[in-house]
């Protein structure tokens, strides 16, 4: 039996193993403090019921661990032991040569190659690259939509600013999705929008497995004031930023939060300290429009300013400007916000890959509405 994750996005660290108890931890590495992202497989375990126990802290999420057993094609969560957050058991069938397990469901290179094969024929949407990553990688810039100048607004979406955070590129399909799809919706955001996604903010760190939360000096969200370390932030500043260029209408960064916990386990909006009023609006219409699976609460939303939360705010950001908290770079945009997306568990509502996608529809019905009515 082997276990490891030498493969995109693996991080783990085995440590022991005494009969079927195994014992391992995330891998940190140039992370500053603790984080809880994991991803391994299992070779050779056939028939085995083997019980694994994480040494550094409360890794496993509201819904247990995700379990995939086609090398991360498809995933299913395994729930969660005994409200148990640092360990799970798993019996393996008899088939099960390779069994991945991750905290989240896994959405990487492989996923998106999927989405763009599906869809590589649709002329309303374009591949093409916003730079290279610091190792090298093609960081995708997606192009939806309108391409021909004749938009009425302009979107940039974009995720993996921390590169754990994988659930949120499911919602990011479904806006994709929206916008290729033959019906009311799709036509007029063909019509009416040019739509550009970056998907992975921190390629490297995606590709890796890294955790990409609080990387050391700062992460990637921590990037957009002064002169910027990662070439991804670099090229979204001279792209969309900079003096002279035609700047977006509409600016979502989409996240995930903490992985359990009641605050944590719902989609909520985290507004900046200019935006409350939008954020109101837009979660009023959501609220109204949505016709997915994940309940939306307007009051889970997190407000921003000094008192209540500990963390939205220019303290709790280390003093450093994030995409959605840029003030220099978006005055007299119609909508900048970020979107925290449960890692599993919504008001005990699963999140998955399709229920995600789902909230991602809903998202663009709810642009289309927040546009047309402000």
């Amino acid at each position: 039996m082997t276990i490891d994750a030498d493969f995109p996005g693996g991080n783990i660290i085995f440590q022991s193993q005494e009969g079927d108890a195994v014992y391992l931890r995330q891998d940190p590495r140039d992370t500053e403090g603790w984080w809880f992202y994991w991803y391994f497989r299992v070779r050779g375990a056939e028939g085995r019921e083997l019980r694994f126990q994480f040494t550094d802290g409360n890794v496993v999420g509201a819904r247990g661990p995700a379990v995939s057993l086609d090398k991360g094609l498809t995933w299913e969560w395994l729930g969660l032991e005994d409200d148990t957050h640092d360990a799970f058991t798993y019996a393996f069938p008899p088939e099960g040569e390779e069994v991945r397990f991750c905290l989240g469901m896994a959405y990487l290179q492989q996923e998106l190659d999927k989405f763009l094969a599906a869809h590589e024929n649709d002329p309303a949407l374009r591949r093409d690259v916003l730079c290279k990553s610091r190792k090298g990688r093609e960081v995708e810039l997606l192009r939806l939509g309108r391409m021909d100048g004749g938009e009425e607004y302009r979107w940039l979406l974009v995720a993996r600013h921390h590169a754990c955070e994988m659930m949120a590129n499911y919602v990011l399909e479904g806006i994709m999705e929206s916008a290729l799809a033959q019906d009311e919706l799709g036509a007029w955001l063909r019509e009416k929008v040019y739509c550009l996604v970056v998907p992975f903010m921190d390629k490297d760190g995606v590709e890796e497995g890294d955790q990409g939360k609080n990387r050391r000096p700062w992460d990637h969200n921590r990037d957009y004031g002064g002169r910027s370390l990662y070439p991804e932030v670099r090229a979204v500043k001279r792209r969309f930023m900079a003096r002279g260029v035609q700047r977006p209408d509409v600016l979502l960064d989409f996240h995930c939060p903490w992985i359990y916990g009641p605050q944590d386990e719902a989609i909520f909006w985290v507004a900046n300290d200019t935006n409350q009023e939008k954020i109101d609006r837009l979660s009023a219409i959501l609220q109204r429009v949505r016709t997915g699976p994940l309940p939306f609460d307007p009051n889970d939303n997190v407000p921003f300013g000094e008192k209540g939360n500990g963390w939205n705010c220019w303290e709790g950001y280390g003093g450093k400007e994030t995409f959605a908290l840029a003030p220099s770079h978006w005055r007299n945009v119609k909508l900048v916000g970020s979107l925290e997306v449960a890692y599993a568990n919504a008001h005990g509502v699963p999140v998955t890959a399709e229920s995600a996608r789902a909230l991602g529809r809903d998202l663009a019905l709810t642009l289309r509405e927040f546009l047309e009515s402000g």
